[in-house]
């Protein structure tokens, strides 16, 4: 445990509920050192006995023992109605993880009992004290998820106490009160969790008291910290927020908070600070794309506008900023725009290695070229590498040149049998000489970029790497119908980084090849490729 409220972990089980994602047993052993990197104490891994793949990831921890300091829970659930604990196959199964911590699920709200369970309120109670008491006296610390703790308690509150009273005298160590539905707010979990608390010492019994909250009023990381505020000191969350529906309490969000906002040692300062890579890193596993505006860890977290903003943040960053985002791992932005002014400018290309504070000039035109590109259309609020690009040719007066275009066309087709491709054709020069390459795809687009990378790659194998990741478009006045602005933004890759451009034309086509050709050029720059 890094600080005096325990992180405990459950990515791979709640989080894996998520719509979408689908978690494969090398997914989750790639992911172990990442959540056990920003500071888990606990990594829950699964349902064993329910779910083969993580019956199966069980098997695999057992025998690799990946983790150096978080230790590794299984889920389960109580006994079932009417079956001894020691005749229970799914109570075995949590045995056979040889997980040192069993965390159980357990009806807490007297209507589950009845309506999901169909037994008696006696019988769950029996049901809870049986399986906890054997699994301790089989050698395992036991941790028991009060499901619908909330609801319960607004329900009757007597039996949803009573369930948590019943668990802790049978030896759990931790009762965790989960607003299974994520309807609860702030006040109401502050004075259930207290209540609780008040209940245990009242009773003479000691166990610690968490939080795990789900985020359909988007409360789950504001609950989170109220029942820290009441008492709790062990909460649970899951990277990113991932989770069911709307998702579960963002466990990095709540840690950041905690640590920065209400002086709890939560993790080490080394840990906080890795907070913005996690996120990326578990995101790029789970294969979804991270979300730009989250809190602290989000590429826009940190990213700055308006001119005014700017002007001030070039005297003091801490003007527009809660936090320095260095502390979670992130980093400070500027986003240039036709709201920017000189100092905006100025911050940006001093971001991109280019101190221009001398250079008035410079700062006037980029701004008065800015302006009007985003009068016609462009926007770069998110294609920095065009405004790279747009910096340099009027801070050297030319643009990076590597290659010359002398023509390109695309052509489509089909068939009677319904069958669509597309063929394109570009003309190029290079310090090597001249090229044609043809291009072949699924559209006119794609058969650019394969013939463009075709006519490039055999000068240039930096770009060998670069590949297109993404491909964004939309249409600009669509009342103007067949004569609209088309904008295409293209995402690109390499090892030397993700970048972006933007490409502005009458039709999808020709907005695509400008975005494709900058983005070309910004990669052979990335990449260190002197210019011709």
């Amino acid at each position: 445990m890094s600080g005096d409220v325990l992180v405990y972990d459950t990515t791979l089980r709640d989080g894996a509920q998520q719509e979408g994602m689908n978690l494969s047993v090398a997914d989750k052993l790639t992911l172990l050192p990442m959540l056990e990197a920003y500071g888990a104490d606990i990594i829950e891994g699964g349902w064993p006995g329910a779910i083969p793949r993580d019956t199966e990831f069980f098997r695999e921890i057992a025998a690799t023992q990946p983790l150096t300091r978080a230790r590794l829970a299984a889920f389960g659930a109580t006994r079932k109605a009417g079956v001894d604990v020691e005749d229970d196959q799914q109570v075995a199964a949590l045995l056979a993880s040889e997980a040192p911590i069993i965390t159980l699920v357990a009806k807490s709200d007297a209507r589950h009992v009845a309506k999901a369970l169909r037994t008696t309120e006696e019988e769950n109670l029996r049901m809870v004290r049986d399986t906890v008491a054997y699994l301790v006296e089989q050698g395992r610390e036991v941790m028991v998820d009060l499901e619908h703790f909330f609801d319960g308690a607004d329900y009757d509150r007597d039996y949803t106490f009573a369930v948590a009273v019943e668990a802790v005298r049978a030896g759990a160590s931790t009762v965790i009160a989960c607003d299974t539905n994520g309807g609860a707010l702030p006040d109401g979990i502050l004075a259930r969790v207290g209540e609780l608390s008040a209940l245990l010492d009242e009773e003479g019994l000691t166990a610690t008291i968490g939080i795990h909250a789900h985020n359909d009023g988007e409360m789950a990381v504001a609950n989170t910290l109220a029942a820290v505020t009441a008492g709790a000191a062990h909460i649970q969350g899951t990277v990113n927020g991932y989770g069911e529906r709307t998702g579960n309490a963002n466990i990095l969000t709540a840690i950041a908070n905690l640590h920065l906002k209400m002086g709890r040692k939560v993790v080490t300062d080394d840990q906080l600070a890795d907070l913005s890579r996690v996120s990326h890193a578990v995101a790029e596993i789970v294969n979804i794309a991270p979300y730009r505006r989250q809190p602290y860890t989000g590429v826009s977290a940190f990213a700055h506008k308006a001119g005014l903003h700017a002007s001030a943040i070039r005297v003091d960053a801490d003007l527009y900023q809660h936090i320095d985002p260095a502390r979670v791992g992130n980093d400070m932005r500027m986003i240039v725009s036709d709201m920017a002014g000189r100092a905006s400018i100025e911050l940006k290309a001093r971001e991109l290695g280019l101190d221009l504070s001398d250079r008035p000039d410079v700062l006037s035109e980029v701004t008065r070229r800015i302006k009007e590109a985003e009068a016609l259309g462009y926007t770069y609020d998110a294609t920095d590498a065009s405004v790279e690009l747009l910096i340099r040719e009027v801070a050297f007066g030319e643009r990076l040149s590597y290659f010359d275009i002398e023509s390109w066309t695309t052509h489509l087709s089909g068939s009677s049998e319904g069958s669509h491709g597309a063929e394109a054709v570009v003309k190029l020069s290079t310090g090597a000489g001249r090229s044609v390459t043809v291009g072949e795809g699924v559209g006119p687009v794609d058969a650019l970029d394969q013939a463009l990378r075709g006519g490039l790659c055999s000068v240039y194998p930096e770009l060998e790497d670069c590949e297109l990741i993404d491909f964004k478009v939309r249409i600009l006045d669509p009342s103007a119908a067949t004569r609209a602005t088309t904008r295409v933004i293209i995402s690109m890759s390499s090892p030397a980084g993700i970048w972006a451009t933007v490409g502005l034309g009458r039709d999808i086509i020709e907005a695509s090849w400008e975005a494709l050709t900058d983005g070309y050029i910004y990669g052979l720059f990335k990449a260190g490729v002197p210019v011709r």
